[in-house]
């Protein structure tokens, strides 16, 4: 009787996760933001292979100081590190349409880090689509680095180095990364 009664159980319960899975996919659209689209510009879904733009989104973490200038230029202001040893301010600036422009690099300075801040004048800390991109200074690789698979069941990632504190992975357009 307990075995007719838990195989029961268990069919009923399969059926019910078959079901979930199969119209999970189905829904309303998603929202212009969480498509990858903003007021300023259209952010593509993202195809497959190396990304032309990535997103990120504005947090109380990493990505605490991104944004867009008063002149509607986008930038990336962080701390990237090499393990173990020296820290950097590193700030990332990228015209409206997220092509990267330059990086101001120095060793780690809290007043600097304020310092370049405040130079950016008024701001607005909000979701970015900016390109990957990477420049060598204390000879170390900076920026937001696309990372090619190598093997067949690799992805591709775009990585904040040097330290590689922020991981980025399809869809390019979420906005989120892992630590």
């Amino acid at each position: 009787m307990v075995y007719r009664w838990r195989a029961g159980l268990a069919l009923i319960m399969t059926v019910g996760l078959a079901v979930t899975g199969v119209t999970a996919g189905c829904g309303l659209p998603l929202p212009a933001v969480e498509a990858g689209q903003s007021d300023d510009f259209s952010f593509p879904y993202p195809t497959e292979g190396r990304p032309e733009r990535i997103a990120i989104d504005h947090n109380t973490f990493e990505a605490e100081h991104v944004g867009h200038t008063a002149d509607g230029g986008q930038f990336f202001l962080t701390t990237p590190f090499e393990p173990g040893g020296r820290s950097f301010v590193a700030l990332y600036l990228f015209d409206r349409d997220g092509l990267f422009v330059k990086a101001e690099i120095d060793p780690f300075d809290k007043g600097l880090y304020q310092r370049r801040l405040k130079d950016l004048g008024k701001v607005t800390f909000d979701r970015i689509v900016v390109e990957p991109f990477e420049v060598e200074r204390f000879s170390q690789t900076f920026g937001l680095v696309a990372d090619e698979p190598t093997t067949s069941d690799e992805i591709w990632w775009v990585t904040a180095e040097p330290g590689d504190y922020m991981a980025f992975a399809e869809p390019w357009d979420l906005g989120e990364y892992d630590t």
